[in-house]
């Protein structure tokens, strides 16, 4: 599967956006689908994922501001942001998991003014 992630950009704190991934492939509606950020000198971290039954798990600094969604009719996951704060500045990266393969899209950039 391939990955493409879209919507990141610079957005003050307090505001909100909202990150699409679009996927390829016939079999999307089976993979676990996940938001990941990575911060300036920091190690890659979960967000938020959601597996192919639609059960939603969200990191501890997300929950109540970030919503993950899946459409699998069009192989899509959006992640909407509220609320964002400074520290949500990351590059944010789509994954899809399927038994032992993951498949990472590029990032996308998101900037939070204070």
């Amino acid at each position: 599967v391939q990955l493409q992630a879209s919507g990141g950009g610079l957005v003050q704190a307090g505001g909100s956006l909202r990150l699409s991934c679009a996927a390829s492939g016939s079999i999307f509606s089976n993979y676990n689908m996940g938001w990941y950020r990575q911060a300036s000198g920091k190690q890659r971290e979960l967000v938020a994922r959601i597996t192919s039954g639609g059960t939603t798990n969200y990191a501890d600094s997300v929950k109540g501001r970030f919503t993950i969604s899946r459409d699998n009719a069009k192989k899509t996951v959006d992640l909407q942001m509220n609320s964002l704060k400074p520290e949500d500045a990351a590059v944010y990266y789509c994954r899809a998991d399927l038994m032992r393969y993951s498949y990472w899209g590029q990032g996308t950039l998101v900037t939070v003014s204070s």
